[in-house]
């Protein structure tokens, strides 16, 4: 582990900014990735776009999800000065306060399974030497990630390997989390999280099963996320909300109708800024301004009409909409934020 990150203590705007001084996430042409990375208050820079340009900075994470409208990118900030590099095949940033960190491995014959495995093992390992043990949100990037009958099918292979790399699995500290399906072909897990010094309060939504309790027809590992996340209040960050659908208790809804998934998952994220604010007053108490949004949709052809829903929204959150394969093969959109 490199001794750097022990010792951590420490554009144009086309959205609103979420969070206090402490922090600020936003939206931003694509153009101005190269100014963000030269902010030294950059944690992170998620780019969307299929044919982003590459580039080497640790704090540069390139999902490749083709975008509906110009291309943008989602820009991390906080109000001390970041470090960052690459320890035992770990990227990361930090401040005085948080982490990110980033791992790509490459799956070997398509096992999903041992590629998850892997990778939080390594997270697991990374976490516990780093000074930011505990994990507040994950972002996991997959192939095709509804391929394959019952068992096998790989969404699920990856929620066993999960488990398997974490090798403890306490219930009651799950980080908020997302994981989603590339179109691209290229058989690569992408692990992206964050990380602090203290824990965060995981939450749950009134309206469903806990996805860590949903029964056995779901797959041999129930997935191991809360549904948000409020960090500590010395981060800055807002809620954290999970990849969010259509889904009440365990079952989906709207079986084929786009919009009525769209409001039915919106009705979702609006619960969860409403358990939210049992334990946070302050936060705003409606999506809105305060929130900033990325939609995945499973069929192109939907992503103008989820856009134009979107912009109709009142309270105008910033959203991005991109294209994407949700892990139930019956649910078209799914969504994921940040509020407060």
């Amino acid at each position: 582990m490199s001794s750097t990150i022990r010792s951590v203590a420490a554009s144009q705007v086309i959205s609103p900014s979420v969070g206090p001084a402490l922090f600020r996430a936003f939206y931003a042409p694509a153009a101005e990735r190269d100014a963000a990375l030269a902010d030294p208050h950059t944690l992170a820079v998620f780019g969307f776009s299929t044919d982003a340009a590459a580039c080497d900075d640790p704090r540069w994470l390139r999902v490749p999800l083709a975008e509906q409208g110009p291309a943008r990118i989602e820009i991390w900030q906080g109000s001390s000065p970041v470090e960052h590099g690459v320890s035992d095949n770990v990227r990361w940033s930090a401040n005085d306060t948080v982490l990110f960190g980033a791992i790509e491995i490459d799956e070997v014959d398509g096992d999903i399974e041992s590629a998850a495995a892997d990778a939080y093992a390594l997270m697991s390992s990374f976490l516990t030497h780093c000074g930011f043990p505990h994990l507040l949100r994950t972002w996991n990037y997959l192939d095709a990630v509804t391929e394959g009958d019952g068992d096998q099918e790989r969404y699920r292979r990856f929620c066993v390997g999960r488990v398997r790399g974490l090798r403890a699995l306490d219930e009651a500290a799950l980080p908020a989390a997302t994981c989603i399906g590339r179109f691209d072909g290229v058989r690569r897990l992408q692990v992206y999280w964050l990380a602090a010094r203290e824990p965060g309060l995981p939450l749950e939504n009134p309206r469903q099963v806990s996805a860590f309790r949903y029964p056995r027809q779901y797959g041999p590992q129930s997935p191991s996320f809360s549904r948000a996340l409020l960090p500590p209040a010395a981060t800055g960050l807002p809620l954290l909300q999970s990849g969010t659908a259509a889904i009440v208790g365990h079952v989906s809804q709207h079986t084929g109708a786009l919009l009525e998934q769209l409001d039915e998952t919106l009705v979702n994220l609006q619960s969860l800024v409403d358990a939210a604010r049992v334990q946070r007053p302050a936060l705003p108490a409606q999506l809105g301004a305060a929130s900033l949004l990325k939609v995945y949709v499973r069929r192109a052809d939907d992503m103008p009409a989820i856009a134009a829903r979107m912009a109709g929204l009142p309270g105008a959150p910033a959203f991005v909409v991109l294209h994407a394969e949700v892990c139930r093969a019956e649910l078209l959109v799914e969504i994921e934020g940040l509020h407060g």
